[in-house]
């Protein structure tokens, strides 16, 4: 789960870590109002979506006045924003966050992720932080630095200091970013972080040591022990199909395609994807119900995948180990009765009592497409989508 910039810069502040003076915004009055709070001649009005690269996008604006701020309130408020992280479809901006303007002398980038190859925490840092940072990391590997983390220990003063140097930090400015680096780190353990990254980590003319902007991820798993991040969820920047989903219990991710998987097992998940794609089709989500998929768990599953409007077949392939393919054909025979199907149903059953799965499928005269193999089922699948388009073009 993510959460907005403001969200994650008041979490940092509570460990010690400065941020500018900001405020939240809904409307451009409140803006205005916010910059009368915050004092001063200069402004940042910043769009918040769960996106990185917003100033590229036009998300962030510098206002050295009262009319300047309303009118770039007024023109972010509601606007699309299309970044290489949101894809085309972008996200709509529903909320500002305005900041005190920062005499910057320096950008930095600092981060702390989990790195899941190591089985440890790893901090990463350049002394060239900024927008470009992608491009850096693409062009100049060795200008980032990466120090592990020992779990039992933690992090430690020494590496701290490690990172300060490679960050180009000056000496008297040592004992200042040494708590700065440990309040981020004390801030993603203490709240089942996965990633927590400043960018811009900024060292001032005044030589202050400000997360000019922050990002953080959870890790979903751990949310029922942590309520206040929980209720920092933001539904408006997430695919509703997925937040549909993840209210009902359900592991799917959106695609872009058009034929609807619902499959158990997440690694079969992956392989009837590539099956399809090899097929010459393209899925459009990754859904695993699970090992538990009773009657109204598979509605459930058929409601969300049909609930996609690109859907033009689905595919239904289950592999029952720990589950029974007469349940799974009962669930089924069960969710398309009530469901009155508009579009080509494709199921493969595979594993415990598949025969008995296979006979009520095929005595439920329901007109459902039988396969035997993965490759097979993809096939019919991408065969079935092909004769819906092109019913619908003639």
């Amino acid at each position: 789960m993510d959460i907005h910039e403001y969200q994650a810069k008041e979490i940092l502040a509570e460990y010690g870590v400065k941020i500018a003076d900001g405020g939240l915004a809904y409307s451009p009055e409140e803006a205005v109002q916010r910059t009368r709070e915050i004092g001063g001649s200069v402004w940042v009005v910043k769009a918040q979506i769960h996106s990185g690269a917003r100033g590229k996008a036009g998300g962030v604006m510098i206002c050295k006045s009262h009319d300047e701020v309303e009118a770039a309130a007024g023109k972010l408020l509601g606007k699309r924003l299309v970044t290489h992280q949101t894809g085309p479809a972008g996200k709509v901006c529903y909320r500002l966050y305005i900041e005190a303007g920062t005499d910057i002398a320096k950008e930095l980038y600092f981060c702390l992720l989990v790195d899941r190859c190591a089985e440890r925490i790893v901090m990463v840092g350049s002394a060239q932080g900024g927008m470009d940072i992608e491009t850096l990391a693409a062009t100049q590997p060795e200008a980032i630095t990466k120090i592990y983390i020992e779990p039992s220990v933690g992090l430690q003063d020494f590496q701290a200091r490690e990172m300060a140097f490679a960050l180009g930090i000056p000496v008297s400015m040592l004992n200042a970013a040494v708590k700065t680096i440990k309040g981020i780190y004390r801030a993603m353990r203490a709240n089942d972080a996965s990633m927590v990254e400043v960018n811009p980590l900024v060292i001032t003319a005044k030589e202050d040591l400000i997360a000019l902007d922050a990002k953080m991820g959870f890790d979903d798993n751990a949310l029922f022990r942590r309520h206040r991040i929980a209720e920092l969820r933001d539904k408006t920047q997430e695919d509703p199909r997925e937040m549909a989903a993840a209210d009902r219990g359900l592991s799917y991710v959106g695609l872009d395609g058009d034929i609807g998987c619902m499959i158990n097992g997440a690694g079969l998940a992956m392989a009837t994807m590539d099956m399809i794609k090899l097929a010459g089709g393209e899925p459009a989500n990754f859904l695993d119900v699970g090992g538990g998929a009773s009657p109204e768990r598979t509605e459930k599953a058929f409601r969300l995948v049909l609930a996609d409007k690109n859907v033009k077949a689905m595919l239904v392939n289950i592999f029952a180990g720990i589950n029974r393919c007469d349940w799974i054909a009962e669930g089924v025979v069960h969710a398309v009765k009530k469901i009155d199907m508009k579009v080509p149903l494709i199921v493969r059953l595979s594993g415990t009592n598949v025969d008995e799965g296979r006979r009520i499928i095929a005595e439920s005269g329901l007109p459902i497409i039988m396969a035997e193999t993965l490759a097979e089922a993809a096939e019919k699948a991408v065969q079935a989508r092909n004769e819906v388009v092109a019913n619908a073009a003639g």
